[in-house]
């Protein structure tokens, strides 16, 4: 038997049937990209469905490689909390938030400074210490070097010529004059251990009652260390007036007898530490002598007869 169905029937069940909506469509969102340094825009494109209710939405917010969650949680938390606040964050032209960057490259300027300071005041101090040591060491090789004196001994003196005479000087004035023709020999010793000598003379002179009769020069020449050496020096004087102290000598048919003083200093200078030490001595001598124009023998000093200062 067939029923059929009412108007008020009908209604009461269209309510319950249900309803075909139709979907909706997809929209996309553009986020800046993880992976762009230059400031370029690279952006990913994620697929986002609008879904009806609560219920049919997934456990998870979005379907793509990189999500909102795990972009946002690349920034600090003054990122993340700066948009929730009223004014927020300005944004610069590629869209990122700006923040205030604290420079603080002072404070490594300072430790660089001073570690030049330091450095400079480490070569300051080995420099002063090597001249400190540099210095000793000099005073020590000077010290040790400075009793070593060259010896000196008159040995002899050759008279070649000795005449006493009567006649002017360049004034015309008349007086007695002394011509000496003779050569001086000594001996030097160095007895330095580690080092040579330079040694010289200042004019060696032979001096009648304060006037100088005739005189010589000793070449300058180097010894070597522990040493000995004989020396020539040539003397000479031609027509030396002797004005008032000419009245003492007596010319006779036996000749005369002049007394002379023989003077000189010896000079040696021993270079330590090449020209920067060195020691240096000098030695006054004289020697009294007298010398008779009769007699070519040579004149040999005894011990004491010349003072050695």
């Amino acid at each position: 038997m067939l029923h059929t169905k009412s108007e008020s029937d009908i209604a009461s069940l269209a309510p319950s049937s249900p309803s075909r909506s139709p979907k909706r469509p997809v929209y996309y969102v553009q986020s800046p990209s993880r992976d762009s340094q230059d400031g370029d825009k690279s952006s990913s494109m994620q697929a986002t469905p609008n879904f009806h209710s609560p219920m049919e939405s997934p456990s998870h917010p979005s379907f793509g490689r990189h999500s909102r969650n795990s972009s946002s949680s690349r920034f600090s938390g003054i990122f993340r909390s700066s948009s929730g606040r009223k004014g927020g964050r300005k944004s610069n032209d590629k869209g990122w938030p700006e923040c205030n960057v604290i420079v603080e490259e002072g404070m490594y300027d300072e430790l660089d400074d001073d570690k030049g300071f330091t450095r400079r005041l480490q070569v300051l101090m080995a420099l002063l210490g090597f001249v400190v040591l540099f210095t000793v060491f000099c005073l020590i090789i000077w010290g040790a070097g400075r009793p070593y004196k060259a010896e000196v001994t008159v040995k002899s003196l050759a008279v070649d010529n000795l005449y006493v005479g009567v006649g002017s000087d360049m004034s015309g004035v008349p007086t007695k004059m002394l011509t000496v023709n003779c050569s001086l020999r000594m001996s030097i010793y160095n007895p330095a251990t580690f080092y040579g000598i330079h040694v010289s003379s200042s004019p060696v002179n032979l001096v009648y009652s304060e006037i100088t009769v005739a005189t010589g020069q000793l070449k300058k020449y180097y010894q070597p260390r522990k040493s000995h050496r004989s020396v020539v020096v040539n003397l000479e004087g031609t027509k030396v007036p002797l004005y008032g102290a000419g009245s003492n000598l007596t010319v006779s048919d036996n000749g005369v007898q002049v007394p002379l003083t023989l003077e000189f200093e010896i000079r040696s200078r021993g270079d330590l530490v090449g020209k920067l030490v060195r020691t240096k001595h000098r030695k006054q001598i004289s020697c009294p002598l007298v010398i008779d124009s009769t007699s070519t023998k040579t004149m040999k000093f005894k011990k004491g007869s010349c003072i050695y200062d």
